[in-house]
Formats: structure tokens, sequence, C-alpha cells
């Protein structure tokens, strides 16, 4: 014998329904979760060489002092042409202006240094040019009257190179822009992130006291140990 259970359409409406916002709490939530990964992982792609960078060069610059390098230093003795001399006359008899390009390409050249479109200082009887870059200087001199030139190069190493990139020292635009647009990824990828642990705190017990020890530490030792 066999029993049958049938239910009127009324028994089938009564049945609890899947609540709607619940649904749409999980899909907001998927949503934020998607777009925090995307950021997170953009912004990291974009800065990691950077942070790298920044990460290895923190610690040189922490002990710059322990690390010796010895600096190269290049020292060049001239005399200018006629014809080069001749380029001089038509410059100010003082302030700053780019020397002219045929002698600054034929400088270059015997110098074996780029001069660039870089501003001399003028007086009366000396051209000066200081060229510093990261991790080297330079500096050029002309006799304005007897075309005597003196040039010299000091190079730091590929340490200080760096450190000076770090730093933004003599790196010129270029490099100002590109370390804004770094700063600002970092930016991202720290917030994202951030984001990313408030979203899954809730199963992770140590995120909180991890992030209060990243804040706390520092902290304590500025107040303990900076006088």
């Amino acid at each position: 014998m066999s029993l049958t259970v049938t239910e009127s359409a009324d028994q089938v409406t009564d049945r609890p329904q899947p609540t709607k916002p619940r649904r749409k709490s999980k899909n907001r939530r998927a949503f934020w979760m998607r777009q925090f990964i995307a950021w997170h992982w953009i912004s990291s792609a974009v800065s990691l060489v950077g942070m790298l960078m920044f990460a290895i060069t923190g610690i040189t610059l922490n002990h710059g002092s322990e690390i010796e390098a010895e600096p190269v230093r290049r020292f060049e003795a001239m005399t200018l042409s006629d014809d080069q001399l001749s380029k001089l006359e038509s410059l100010p008899a003082e302030g700053t202006e780019v020397l002219p390009a045929e002698l600054r390409d034929s400088l270059g050249e015997q110098l074996n240094y780029s001069l660039k479109d870089r501003e001399a200082e003028y007086s009366a009887d000396e051209v000066y040019l200081s060229m510093q870059s990261p991790g080297a200087d330079a500096w050029l001199a002309i006799d304005r009257e007897t075309g005597d030139v003196e040039f010299e190069e000091t190079k730091r190493g590929w340490i200080a190179f760096f450190n000076d990139l770090h730093k933004g020292r003599h790196t010129g635009l270029v490099w100002k822009y590109f370390l804004d647009v770094f700063s600002v990824a970092t930016i991202v990828f720290c917030l994202s992130g951030l984001l990313l642990l408030i979203m899954h705190a809730k199963r992770r017990a140590m995120t909180w006291p991890l992030v209060s020890l990243g804040f706390i530490g520092p902290l304590l030792l500025i107040i303990l140990f900076m006088h």
C-alpha cells in the first residue's frame, strides 16, 4: 500500500523563501572583494621593483658608514682651440646660460663626458659648470682669456648611485614624477591590503594584533630610544 501526500498551493506558498537582502549582501561583499583584490595586485605589480629597490637601499643608507666605497676621481686639463675659444665671445659677461651647441659637443667628445643642456655660470674671467648626478659629481672650469680648461669627475660607485635614487638627489624632473607615481601605487597597495584585512579579519584572529604591533612597535622605539 502506498501513501501519497499532496500539498495545496497555499501550503507551498507558505514555505519560507530565501531572503533577498542577505543574497544582496553576499553579492555586494563579493563585488568589493574582487575590486580590492584587483587594486591590490595591480598596485603591487606597478610598485614591486620600486619597493624592492627602496627596501634594499633603506638598508644600505642605514649602514652607510659601514659600507666603504673608494671614490674614483678623474682629472683632465686642456686648452681650447682658437675656434672653440671664439665661441665664448658671444656669451654674456655675467649670468647663466647653456654653452653653444658646437662648443658643448666638441668639449664633451674631448672629455668623454656628456655636457647635455646644463647651464653654465658666467663671470668676466671664467665659465663654470657644476654637473651633479646620482652617485657622481663633476665640474668644468674654462678661463675665458686663455682658454685653459679644467675638468674633474668623481664616481662614488653603484651603492651611492642607488642611494641617491632613493633620496631623489640630483635625479631630475622625470625621476621626481616617477617617485610620485610610485608613491601613489604604494599607497593604493597598502590601503587595498588593509581593506582585504578588514574583510578577512573575522576568520583570522591574529589580524588586528599584528596590525597593532606594526603601529605600536615603531612608536615604542621612538618614545624609548630616541632622545
